[in-house]
């Protein structure tokens, strides 16, 4: 329950200080300053009064009611402090001194004493080291930073404290408003799943907003997400977007699907919608908080400058958006209506001379045309009207229609007025049009994110656990593989080259010769794979080549001789891989396969297990999807089978967690109907 973090009963001040310097006089000055309607209590044993507050000498004294403490005390002595609270009776606790986790050996230990403290007396605890929590409706500010957005319905919840201070005062300046902000600094208690879903309960709250650094339980995470989701827009930057590339990887899929990709994924999953920049998290919150969703990615352009027009439409198709064609009745409408050097075709241009009443005409039109699923209203500054009074009438006529509009009333220094208004109205402007079309493409995400049936898995056939579980013992990820219904060409191993010969005779020519050794990632860069060999001669030839090549590469590995495999053809080269991410577990991948897999990086990573939908949703993000369908003479390949592949992977990495990273690189995909083969298998398992 954090309810009391944002609506307590009483506050009490740990720390609150008559100097106006100092952290715990800002609070103080913030509970009171900002109209916190319930009582205020400064605790200080040096102190008699401050900002006109008694000041109680310990928190033993302060009557009630209070139910939340902010403390602000060294951190050596924090710990007392909460214990004290514990006997008071307060459950709940904002720790905004710093000195603990972020600072070493040391300050850990004071962490761990602090947490054991809080659970002996079964308090919550947010922080220590950050900045506190707002609420506008409340209202109250336990913050120290000078200033308080207004009464909105956009959250804010951040990993850094000083992504708040700076919220809170662009808010200020924006004109924004804003329901619940809150500081997790280090999470040693409630952390950023708990607040997640503590803003989607919170009744004035439309948009939830969040910077993250990381997150501790990946899987509980997304479950907050997706149930806060399903409620409410959620729109996330993540900070720290560096590979976790600190080990080397032994798999294409480790080198792929990396840090990013797995928050990618685990995103697109949730319902999650992943900003770039703050200023996309706040133009993203801003559309989605105050316009309806659209029902299609068909836009309408109205404008009184050629240039500005070209920018957006070259926005809109870059973000995958598309013109409205307009109907023959729109246009005829406008043609009637509009000065006569006019474009009415979309965009429609109606000149620098214009005023606001032909562009209420205009834009009223569009919105009333079938074709026209948003709009997006550009003025370039102009002398003829104050762009207030386009304000209103863009304002005005967007409140009459259920389309989401958009304005970019361009410029900053004659503008204040007529972005005061827009907010007010809730119109989203933007002081250059490109930025309208990245926050269009978040609320299509958005909708479409929605419309997804939210389905589970079903249960695969065919697969043998406990075959795969004593193969995995012996690290044979082929024989694991097999048991999980994946298909392979008639495979041997031989040790000698007369071995290999014996093996091609039973398997049938023509066949590949590939080194067989635990010692070799990528066994093509050493010259271990040799193919479309067809007699005894070329099988010999082979083998000598490919333990000489291995032998010199890397003396004294571990050669097993080679694997000797039927050789198949008229199919397509696809990599199906999985990872497990220390926070969201096992991912799953699918792309262009073959040598150059790396080069490429045509792939898309999602999150274990997959739904036939899933997986062919990402096997339809990849060039290799566009391949499988038929291809400029290429005809089209069995894709259920290499979408069975790639669920069946991934299964198989949920059902062991022993399992680091899998991959079949390549599957060899043939011709529709006949099937897809596991073509070379690399695995790597957690070490005992």
């Amino acid at each position: 329950m954090l309810l009391p973090f944002f609506n307590p009963s009483g506050v009490a001040i740990i720390g609150a200080s008559s100097d106006p310097h100092k952290l715990g006089h800002g609070v103080v000055r913030n509970l009171i300053d900002y109209r916190y309607p319930g009582p205020i209590y400064p605790v200080n044993p040096k102190a008699g009064e401050i900002l006109s507050r008694r000041c109680y000498p310990s928190i033993d004294q302060v009557p009630d009611p209070v139910d939340l403490a902010v403390v602000i005390v060294p951190a050596p002595a924090v710990a007392g402090v909460i214990a004290q609270c514990g006997r008071r009776g307060i459950r709940h606790a904002i720790v905004v001194s710093g000195g603990f986790g972020e600072t070493g050996a040391q300050g850990r230990q004071r962490e761990e004493e602090l947490v054991k403290t809080a659970n002996q007396h079964k308090m919550r605890l947010i922080g220590p080291n950050c900045i506190g929590t707002i609420d506008t409706h409340t209202p109250i500010n336990t913050t120290f930073v000078v200033g308080m957005p207004q009464a909105g319905d956009i959250s804010f919840l951040s990993q850094s404290g000083a992504m708040c201070a700076v919220v809170i005062d662009w808010a200020r300046g924006a004109g924004v408003g804003f329901s619940r902000i809150a500081s997790l600094g280090n999470q040693i208690d409630v952390n950023e799943v708990e607040m997640l879903t503590a803003m989607a309960d919170d009744p004035q709250t439309r948009v939830i907003t969040a910077y993250i650094e990381g997150v501790a339980d990946g899987r509980a995470f997304m479950a907050a997400a997706v149930e806060a989701a399903r409620r409410k827009p959620v729109v996330v930057l993540k900070g720290g977007q560096g590979k976790s590339g600190a080990k080397a990887v032994a798999s294409h899929t480790g080198a792929l699907a990396g840090s990013a990709e797995a928050y990618d994924a685990a995103f697109r999953h949730s319902g999650i919608l992943r900003a770039d920049t703050m200023e996309q998290l706040f133009d993203w919150a801003r559309v989605l908080a105050w316009q309806p969703l659209p029902e299609g990615k068909r836009v309408a352009v109205l404008t009184n400058a050629g240039g500005p027009a070209i920018l957006a439409v070259d926005a809109l198709e870059a973000a995958g958006l598309e013109l409205s064609p307009l109907s023959q009745d729109t246009c005829d409408y406008l043609r009637e209506r509009l000065p006569g050097a006019s474009s009415i075709g979309n965009p429609v241009d109606v000149l620098a001379g214009s005023g606001p009443g032909l562009y209420a005409v205009a834009l009223d039109a569009l919105l009333s045309d079938p074709t026209v699923d948003a709009a997006l209203v550009i003025q370039a500054p102009q002398d003829w009207f104050l762009p207030a009074s386009l304000a209103e009438v863009v304002a005005e006529v967007a409140s009459v229609h259920r389309k989401p509009v958009m304005a970019s009333i361009m410029g900053l220094a004659s503008v204040d007025q007529a972005l005061a208004i827009l907010h007010r109205r809730r119109v989203p402007n933007f002081a250059f049009p490109e930025r309208a079309a990245s926050a269009l493409a978040a609320m299509i995400a958005r909708r479409n994110w929605l419309e997804m049936p939210a389905e589970q898995p079903d249960v695969l056939n065919n697969i043998d656990i406990e075959t795969a579980r004593r193969a995995l013992e012996q690290a044979d990820f082929a024989a694991a593989l097999s048991a999980y219904g994946i298909s392979m060409p008639p495979t041997r191993p031989a040790a000698t080259a007369g071995a290999a010969i014996a093996a091609a005779g039973e398997i049938g020519y023509p066949v590949a010769l590939k080194l067989d050794s635990p010692d070799f990632s990528h066994k093509s860069d050493v010259g271990g794979v040799v193919l479309n060999l067809e007699d005894e001669l070329a099988i010999q030839a082979a083998f000598d080549e490919i333990i000489a090549a291995a032998k010199a590469a890397e003396p004294g590995a571990a050669i097993r001789g080679v694997l000797v495999q039927k050789m198949l053809s008229g199919g397509q080269e696809v990599i199906v891989g999985t990872r497990r991410d220390p926070q969201f577990g096992p991912l799953a991948l699918v792309g262009s396969g073959g040598v150059e897999v790396e080069l490429q990086r045509d792939v898309a990573t999602g999150i274990a297990p997959l739904t036939d939908t899933q997986a062919n949703r990402l096997l339809d993000a990849t060039l290799a999807g566009t391949r499988l369908k038929g291809w400029r003479g290429i005809p089209p390949a069995d894709r259920p089978a290499a979408i069975q592949a790639l669920r069946r992977l991934a299964q198989i990495a949920c059902d062991f967690p022993e399992i680091e990273e899998l991959e079949i690189n390549p599957l060899y995909v043939l011709p529709a109907g006949q099937g897809a083969y596991a073509l070379d298998i690399r695995g790597v398992k957690k070490e005992a």
